[in-house]
């Protein structure tokens, strides 16, 4: 079943757009498990049944993955293209995330992210906490900072090193600042540039996306001190494998620093706030942290607030880890798409088979899992131990009418496509709410404050944004 809407290019789109979930739904109902929408001009297959997602992400011969990635990366950066069919580069890119982000290289990642972290919260003058006042802050806005700061340091290194000098730390921060409401800028318009509309279109916009090329110049951030291994790298292998020029090679760092944050940090702000607006959720990542604490012979002083937590300590952290699936299974809506290389049958989980031809794009759509009743009781519940088995560990057995799922929750994308920094994406918002629950009493404004509704402009491209940010008020605990 073909459905083409109203608009001839735009087809369904713009109904998709508004709810994609109730839109996909009631396509379900009407034409099956499997059924095509023009979208844009690309005819678009929707794959609803979770039994034969595995259809899909093992049909490698068949199916491109990299295509929309990449073209997708050229709209809205600017860079040349990082396909090798297009002769610019023969990096391979998925083997340089690899390298950098998973395995061997997180410890040190996850000891540099735990150290920018407690400079921001506790040490410089970005938050200033007080143990006799409350701060307020919106809990977005608070995640923002604390999450940017630490996580682009992390990245890119610091310019200064250790250097203490005050006008120098200055700078340091103003150029972090700077960064930040640059990336907000660019970061507003980006569903728009993914949609295909010119980046010249937006003036600001385009302004704020060229500002953060200019610092990620190689000439400047040689001049930094502990720039990560994939920046690094990246550097090095843009140098000997790419005919980029320097803007090019200054674009693909923006491209990884909104790949680093723009899913990270609502992430962390629904992780936090579902967290803050449960009692139970509290009380028990509390517990959770105070054990790992205890059990490691940490001491917490002020003076010298440098508290590390190894890899092995935060995979021990089963409840913050169920607090941070719960808060993504709300809300992430990344679209998983494929590209057909050539004509095939796709053959479903139930026997029938599929006519794909060349050009067209299957997608999957998780949300259509994450919202299922009959997956998750109450799906539109927050549950902090939904992802807890009976003895407090985590839970991988997930059933829908009585068969075992192998896909139940997707916030990362699937297969070869799966983000490949999704493990430190996790380990940073375990080591924030681990801060957050070590050095400060927090509470909402209003305890019974609603939750805010999902920002549907980002439909399929990771974690929805809050429509509204909810203040909270902070402060350090008396105990320190």
């Amino acid at each position: 079943a073909v459905e083409n809407g109203f608009i001839p290019y735009l087809g369904c789109a713009l109904q998709f757009g508004a709810n994609p979930l109730q839109f996909l739904r009631s396509r379900q109902k009407k034409y099956g498990h499997i059924f095509t929408c023009k979208i844009a001009g690309k005819y678009i297959h929707f794959l609803c049944d979770p039994f034969s997602y595995h259809s899909v992400i093992r049909q490698g011969r068949h199916l491109d993955w990299n295509k929309f990635h990449f073209a997708t990366s050229v709209k809205a950066f600017g860079h040349d293209s990082f396909d090798p069919r297009h002769g610019y580069t023969t990096e391979n890119l998925h083997q340089t995330f690899l390298k950098t982000l998973q395995g061997d290289a997180l410890p040190s990642l996850i000891e540099t992210m735990m150290g920018h972290l407690q400079d921001v919260m506790i040490r410089s003058d970005t938050l200033s906490p007080s143990k006799d006042h409350w701060g307020v802050d919106g809990i977005f806005a608070f995640c923002y900072k604390v999450m940017f700061e630490s996580g682009y340091l992390t990245l890119f290194g610091k310019e200064l090193g250790e250097d203490k000098c005050q006008a120098r730390q200055a700078a340091q921060k103003a150029m972090v600042l700077n960064a930040l409401e640059n990336f907000k800028e660019f970061d507003k318009i980006f569903p728009a540039l993914v949609a295909g509309l010119p980046i010249h279109v937006f003036k600001s916009a385009y302004s704020a996306r060229e500002n953060l090329a200019k610092t990620m110049h190689a000439e400047n951030l040689s001049k930094r001190e502990n720039v990560s291994d994939l920046i690094s790298m990246r550097m090095i292998l843009n140098d000997s494998l790419s005919t980029f020029n320097d803007v090019s090679k200054s674009r693909t760092h923006v491209a990884l620093l909104w790949a680093s944050q723009a899913n990270t940090l609502p992430a962390t702000f629904w992780s936090l706030f579902y967290m803050i607006r449960s009692p139970d959720a509290m009380k028990a990542a509390n517990e959770e942290v105070q054990k790992v604490l205890e059990n490691s012979g940490l001491k917490l002083d002020l003076c010298d607030p440098t508290l590390n937590l190894s890899r092995d300590q935060l995979d021990n952290m089963p409840v913050l880890d169920s607090i941070i699936k719960e808060a993504m299974r709300l809300s992430s809506a990344s679209m998983n798409v494929r590209i057909a290389k050539e004509d095939f049958l796709l053959h479903l989980d139930n026997q029938e088979a599929y006519h794909i031809r060349k050009d067209d794009v299957i997608a999957l759509y998780p949300p259509m899992l994450h919202y299922d009743p009959e997956i998750y009781e109450d799906p539109y519940e927050y549950k902090f131990d939904r992802f807890l088995d009976e003895k407090g560990q985590e839970k991988s057995t997930f059933t829908r009418g009585g068969r075992r799922l192998r896909y139940f929750c997707m916030p990362f994308g699937s297969g070869v496509t799966k983000c490949p920094g999704r493990f430190f994406a996790v380990y940073e918002i375990k080591q924030f709410l681990t801060l957050m629950l070590t050095y400060f009493d927090m509470e909402l404004l209003d305890p019974a404050i609603k939750v805010p509704p999902l920002d549907q402009s980002r439909a399929g491209l990771g974690i929805l944004q809050p429509t509204y940010d909810v203040d909270f008020r902070y402060k350090l605990k008396s105990n320190l």
